[in-house]
């Protein structure tokens, strides 16, 4: 093997590595700003703000991992979609880490008054959204793409529960006005989970382009052979 290639493989394992504690940290920070709504413990909360913090430097560090492959090595064909799939999975990894500081905000100020009906179909959306985000990880950690498509696939599930809240949340509202403020916060922490479901997604598009050169953004998982 050339030297240069085995460069390169040596700095996408470190980059690879960095990729997977950054999306640890993601599901902890899911998994608590959840937990905090759930079982209506507000110090939950506080644990997803440290986890933000420690996605920012990831973030930022992976930023410059790939940019500096990209300067050494000019990379070409899979091995440029490797890269550039890294710079996208890194994003959406921060946004996801967003949405759980969201989840939170909403939480603290939904936990602030009495509920206003039982969870039934919020910790089930929850636990589809983490589960497409560690399936996403793992499909990228062994570049699996029929793991990948059944992520994409997946991301009608969490959709129809974002539906069936959003149109069960109206209804509470349009017959008890004084329910509006606690209404809109699970509405938003829905739509919260739906977005975090979204970048799983892309995570999972972007794992097929990388394997295969197929880009299926606009298109059908089930295409893909």
């Amino acid at each position: 093997m050339p030297k240069m290639e085995r460069f390169f493989d040596q700095e996408f394992g470190s980059l690879r590595q960095q990729i997977l504690e950054m999306g640890a940290a993601v599901e902890k920070a899911i998994e608590n700003a959840v937990r905090g709504l759930i079982e209506r413990t507000p110090e939950s909360f506080n644990q997803v703000y440290a986890y933000e913090t420690k996605i920012n430097q990831f973030h930022i560090s992976i930023d410059e991992a790939c940019m500096r492959v990209l300067a050494r090595q000019a990379p070409m064909a899979s091995d440029l979609r490797l890269v550039l799939g890294c710079i996208k999975i890194n994003s959406d990894l921060e946004r996801m880490g967003d949405q759980a500081v969201n989840i939170s905000h909403c939480g603290r100020h939904y936990l602030s008054e009495l509920p206003l009906k039982p969870l039934v179909d919020l910790p089930k959306m929850a636990e589809e959204v983490r589960k497409m985000t560690r399936d996403a990880l793992n499909a990228f950690f062994h570049q699996d793409q029929e793991l990948a498509k059944k992520v994409v696939i997946n991301d009608d599930i969490v959709d129809r529960y974002k539906n069936e809240i959003f149109q069960e949340l109206i209804g509470i509202m349009k017959s008890n006005p004084a329910t509006v403020d606690r209404a809109m916060d699970l509405i938003l922490i829905s739509r919260n989970l739906e977005r975090i479901g979204d970048h799983a997604t892309n995570i999972a598009e972007d794992v097929i382009f990388v394997a295969s050169g197929v880009d299926i953004r606009h298109g059908s998982a089930k295409s893909v052979g």
